[in-house]
């Protein structure tokens, strides 16, 4: 059954109070411990426990490429990847890590919701899409 208008007004007047519960630090920064903790235990095992910090960041490196997305995906605070470990990546990610950070688990379907495509990913442009490879 597709949402008419009023009915999206509808729920969203009933269910105002979800995005500031959802986004609030005393939800969100669990939220962001959780996936860290996922993260590391993931990209520990795949890489050895080969883990080191660098930038903010807890740095999984040598995992197979099939272990993350494009050149390396951040989950909370620990960015998995290969060897894609430059400067401007590393910038790049460290602020996908604010944004784990701000939204905790709510990230992924927010990350989701807003598309695919980078260019007009709001997370993407945020991070800064030149930083993160994506080009112009």
């Amino acid at each position: 059954m597709a949402k008419t208008p009023a009915r999206r007004r509808t729920l969203g007047r009933r269910f105002r109070w979800v995005r500031p519960v959802v986004l609030s630090p005393v939800v969100a920064r669990p939220g962001y411990w959780f996936a860290t903790a996922c993260a590391v235990v993931y990209g520990g095992i795949l890489s050895g426990f080969r883990l080191r910090r660098e930038g903010g960041l807890i740095v999984a490196p040598h995992l197979p490429r099939w272990a993350y997305g494009r050149g390396g995906t951040t989950v909370g605070a620990v960015y998995l990847t290969t060897d894609n470990i430059t400067p401007a990546i590393l910038e790049h990610e460290a602020v996908h890590r604010a944004q784990w950070r701000r939204y905790g688990m709510a990230f992924l379907p927010l990350y989701v919701e807003a598309g695919q495509d980078a260019r007009r990913n709001r997370f993407e442009i945020e991070a800064g899409l030149t930083k993160g490879g994506y080009g112009r």
